[in-house]
């Protein structure tokens, strides 16, 4: 990926051992280790060729996939926080090691981005001489014919009676019709196709360019916030109400586009028969949306799995489902202190939902104490016939059969401490699990049923359930460009793989005996049957205006001017009198 040296061959020049003829690419070539005092400049520009070279730059692609595997394997610092925190609670022994290493902010640091950097300069130092190079190649005329063409892989050569004037005008023509950028000098036919395949190694470069472009974009200029949203219940794009933000250098809170949503119904559908039972067959939310601050002019939609909601330059992915019971908390006097859903996080594919029913405003107990409540347990969709054998657990997804299982606590919730908490769990520190006769009271309430609380602490009634979604916000402006990039690149690398780089000679010249010796020899980058298959086609082709003869041969007289000083003549030639056919050479 360094500076080339191919450069346009002289047509009195040409010599088949040349490298301007044997090499058909602007591939770069890899420099050895100076010797000898070269000074600061001469080491800087061995550095520099290093570099940018294709060795260097495969090493730090293999760097850069080994060094994103950490990122794979170790919750990173985002949106899902409590992962991390709970990978951290797990391991804490090497946790302060990984914090000195960026391991748990692989993406952004600081030996990620020396590695991705490096590379990034790599190819841009590899694409702008190859580029200047391939047009210089593009501009330039074929190199000219070699002076010993049956050197060539594929040669084929006959004698004709058709002057060399007639054989290069026709052998002209012959490979312009074919593609070629064919050349006449007056003396040979040079002619050269398969530029896609040089064309294909640019679009490659380039589009691995955009790729790292597209991807170090995306990494400082996005953004994603998740949401938990009841049916019935709206979102809006702001601070206040997203559960969860991870922004980058260039897109915080304040950058939020603005719109919003309501959910008006989730369906959920699940396999109900055969070995799949149980498995999702449909996850759609039905949801309403607007643009801008007027949330009254709405658009219905629909979000679905892997088929995200784009509305400006954000994307709403639908990535959870739940249930939330509808409970009403009555304390002994029969007030309603509490009525409302509860979301209930699922842990299992049966949506066996465990969580926590927080009552902050009960008031006081019978004791004239202040007091709060607390119900945990689960929310069983389909709840099982005898929990002997299953324990709480949900035989089915839907809800075939729901039923709310419950506990509960009173005490103080410790809400008021300042403290942050988790509203999916239960600090019990402070609070005292209710009794019956020494026995923890625990209740089985299908929809419709209620639960007295021992001790006088009132009723809970299970009046219902709704369902919940998860949503994800994402702004990622770089994926377009590198999902471009990737498939340009994977076009780039088929045109470099398929499209064969060749040229072919056809020299004309007359020989001492009067006759023309017509000579064609095609040259491939790599060993392929089609350059002697277009060579034969060729000399085929040929053979209208310049057809083969065994006749005597003439009397012998001058030479040809235009022909080469040591172009080979019927008397010294391999070729026999009638046509050869190509003959591909190891």
């Amino acid at each position: 990926m360094s500076d080339t040296k191919t450069s346009p061959q002289p047509a009195d020049a040409a010599d088949p051992d040349s490298p301007d003829v044997e090499r058909l690419s602007t591939a770069p070539e890899e420099g050895e280790i100076p010797t000898g005092s070269i000074g600061v400049t001469g080491w800087l520009r061995w550095v520099w060729r290093q570099l940018t070279s294709m060795r260097v730059a495969l090493l730090l692609l293999f760097l850069l996939s080994l060094a994103a595997i950490p990122g794979s394997l170790v919750p990173q610092e985002g949106p899902d926080t409590m992962k991390l925190v709970a990978w951290k609670e797990a391991h804490k022994g090497i946790t302060p090691l990984f914090e000195k290493l960026q391991v748990f902010h692989v993406y952004s640091s600081s030996w990620f981005s020396a590695i991705y950097i490096l590379l990034f300069i790599s190819l841009a130092g590899c694409i702008v001489p190859r580029t200047w190079q391939f047009v210089g190649v593009l501009r330039s005329q074929p190199p000219a014919a070699p002076r010993n063409l049956t050197r060539m892989p594929v040669y084929a050569a006959w004698h004709s009676g058709a002057d060399p004037e007639t054989v290069h005008a026709a052998a002209h023509a012959l490979l312009k019709k074919r593609g070629f950028r064919a050349h006449a000098n007056g003396r040979s036919v040079a002619a050269e196709k398969g530029y896609l395949r040089e064309v294909g190694n640019l679009l490659f470069h380039f589009s691995l360019f955009a790729l790292l472009i597209g991807v170090a974009w995306a990494g400082v200029a996005s953004g994603s916030a998740s949401k938990l949203v009841l049916e019935g219940q709206g979102y809006s794009n702001t601070t206040t109400q997203i559960d969860d933000f991870y922004g980058s250098q260039f897109y915080g809170v304040n950058d939020l586009d603005k719109f919003g949503f309501k959910l008006d119904g989730f369906t959920a559908r699940y396999q109900e028969t055969g070995p799949q039972t149980g498995t999702a067959r449909q996850f759609t939310a039905n949801v309403r949306y607007w643009t801008g601050d007027d949330a009254t002019k709405l658009t219905k939609s629909t979000i679905e799995v892997n088929h995200p909601l784009e509305i400006g330059g954000s994307k709403v992915y639908l990535i959870g489902h739940g249930y939330a019971p509808v409970v009403t908390v009555k304390n002994a006097k029969g007030d309603i202190v509490f009525r409302g859903p509860t979301p209930f996080l699922p842990r299992d594919a049966n949506m066996t939902s465990p969580g926590v029913i927080k009552v902050n405003d009960y008031g006081t107990d019978a004791n004239g104490n202040k007091t709060q409540l607390a119900f945990q347990g689960f929310f069983l969709p389909t709840a099982p016939e005898n929990f002997n054998v299953t324990g709480p657990r949900s035989m089915f997804p839907g809800a075939a059969d729901p039923m709310l299982v419950l506990t509960a606590y009173a005490g103080d919730l410790r809400t008021d401490s300042g403290l942050p908490q988790n509203v999916y769990q239960l600090d019990d520190k402070a609070m005292t699990q209710l009794k019956v006769d020494g026995d923890i009271a625990k209740a089985r309430l299908k929809v419709g049923q209620a639960w007295e609380l021992p001790d006088n602490y009132g009723t809970i009634s299970f009046d219902g359930y709704q369902q919940w979604a998860t949503f994800t916000i994402s702004h990622h402006p770089g994926n377009s460009v590198a999902l471009v990039g990737a498939v340009a690149a994977i076009l780039g690398l088929i045109g470099s793989l398929f499209v064969q780089r060749r040229r072919i000679w056809v020299r004309a010249t007359t020989g001492a005996d009067g006759r023309t010796l017509v000579e064609v020899a095609g040259l491939g980058r790599s060993e392929s049957a089609r350059t002697a298959e277009e060579l034969a086609e060729l000399a085929v082709e040929l053979q209208n205006d310049a057809p083969a003869t065994d006749e005597e041969p003439a009397p012998a007289g001058p030479a040809d001017d235009t022909a080469d000083d040591d172009a080979p003549t019927a008397a010294d030639s391999p070729a026999a009198a009638a046509p050869t056919a190509p003959e591909t050479k190891e």
